[in-house]
């Protein structure tokens, strides 16, 4: 069947259930667990342990590599994330339900995270340089589209039940088994549009051929490792404090320093405009790095992606009474993202090329998830202390080093780019 071989027809939806479990488990369930009487200290502790899976799921990604295939896997992870969500969905009506839920809460992380995994070997395997080079933009792109579905559409849809029902427990209850419901409609749709067959090559053979420790230890023994490292780590310093403290700002009343906006209004600047210029940014960005090759856009990408943070500094600091400027803001900064984000997604294929590369691209995006956790935990810290103002001016200063690490890394010029790959 076409739709089987296309992948326009199953690279959006599969990368979408990667990105919507981890926007229920991170970030919905923040927001369900404080509608339903939880106190902000316990919030913060077992919400924050939810992140664990994704930073150390390299360390179970070689099983994954080892046995069965990455079709197999991602299937049967998104059918027990949607029996998970519809599972929270029941418990929330019963004593000690913030414990239950918590721990169905737990597998549905561990079994997200290896869903990724899953995929991104998926990805790797069935797809050609130029291919993966091309939809890097449409994989971004949907990530953080599904993203946006569960921060935005699913938070409306329990605050409409509670509206509705007039019983919070009754409306987030019911709010989960849709979810739930949700996920397992993606699933359905993955399995009948997935190719069947993986394009194993022959390096593929051999790393199902080997163990643990040795697909673990060959990924700290690759070139320039440090400073790879270094780099992943580094990179998203900035957004990683940014994405935090964005939406409180926008939230937050002019006296306190923020824009002063009511949810509805986020909802609407993210949900329509910004998210068309998520599409275009991450649709061109791996289009331009198809044609022209990483090399060329790796530093053009990395500034285009961090310079809109001058806006939020503006914002900040001129509080303009005409929301347009606060749209514009938006507008580019998702652009930017989506534009942006391409170039650091093909320096992690980079990384991971040669045997085991699901393995070594798990490791990759498990130090970009440790990169992203660590400063997130303290940036609320840091906004009290120094103010929205500062703040975004320091978030500024923050994406410098990895801007500086980009400089030294050492690849191909012609990375990704579809002449090169097809020479």
């Amino acid at each position: 069947m076409k739709a089987e071989k296309n992948p326009w027809y199953w690279i959006p939806i599969l990368n979408f259930a990667s990105g919507f479990p981890y926007a229920i488990i991170i970030s919905v369930s923040v927001i369900m667990y404080k509608n339903l009487g939880i106190s902000n200290e316990d919030i913060g502790i077992y919400t924050s342990l939810l992140y664990l899976p994704w930073v150390i799921k390299p360390l179970w990604s070689p099983f994954i590599d080892l046995h069965s295939t990455k079709r197999k896997w991602f299937l049967s992870m998104q059918l027990l994330i949607s029996i998970a969500f519809l599972i929270v969905g029941f418990t929330i009506p019963m004593n000690h339900f913030f414990f239950l839920s918590l721990a169905i809460f737990w597998v549905a992380a561990f079994a997200s995270a290896s869903n990724d995994v899953a995929t991104d070997g998926f990805y790797l395997l069935s797809l050609s340089k130029d291919q993966q080079s091309f939809f890097l933009g449409i994989r971004s792109t949907f990530y953080r589209l599904s993203m946006l579905t569960g921060n935005g559409l699913i938070v409306i849809i329990g605050g409409y039940l509670e509206t509705e029902f007039g019983d919070k427990t009754k409306a987030w209850s019911y709010t989960m088994i849709i979810v739930g419901l949700l996920m397992a409609t993606i699933t359905v749709y993955n399995l009948l549009t997935t190719p069947v067959s993986e394009n194993e090559t022959s390096e593929d053979v051999v790393e199902q051929q080997k163990d643990f420790v040795t697909v673990f230890t060959s990924f700290f023994k690759k070139k320039q490792i440090g400073i790879v490292l270094a780099f992943i780590l580094l990179f998203r310093l900035g957004e990683s404090q940014l994405m935090k403290m964005l939406t409180p700002f926008l939230i937050d009343p002019k006296d306190a320093g923020g824009m002063g906006l009511t949810t509805e209004d986020v909802g609407i600047i993210y949900g329509t405009f910004g998210v068309i210029a998520l599409l275009v940014g991450g649709t061109l960005g791996g289009i331009a790095i198809s044609k022209h090759g990483l090399g060329k856009w790796m530093l053009p990408m990395i500034l285009i992606m961090h310079l809109p943070i001058v806006g939020f500094i503006l914002l900040s600091h001129f509080h303009p009474e005409n929301t347009i400027y606060i749209y514009l803001v938006v507008i580019v900064e998702q652009f930017g993202y989506g534009f942006g984000f391409a170039a650091f997604l093909m320096f992690l294929i980079f990384v991971a090329e040669g045997e085991s590369k699901t393995s070594h691209y798990s490791l990759a995006t498990g130090f970009m998830a440790l990169g992203m956790m660590l400063p997130g935990m303290i940036s609320g810290y840091i906004q009290e202390y120094l103010g929205y103002g500062n703040f975004f001016i320091w978030v500024l200063l923050a994406t410098l080093p990895g801007v500086v690490i980009s400089r030294f890394l050492v690849f191909p010029a012609d990375f990704g780019k579809k002449s090169a790959i097809n020479q």
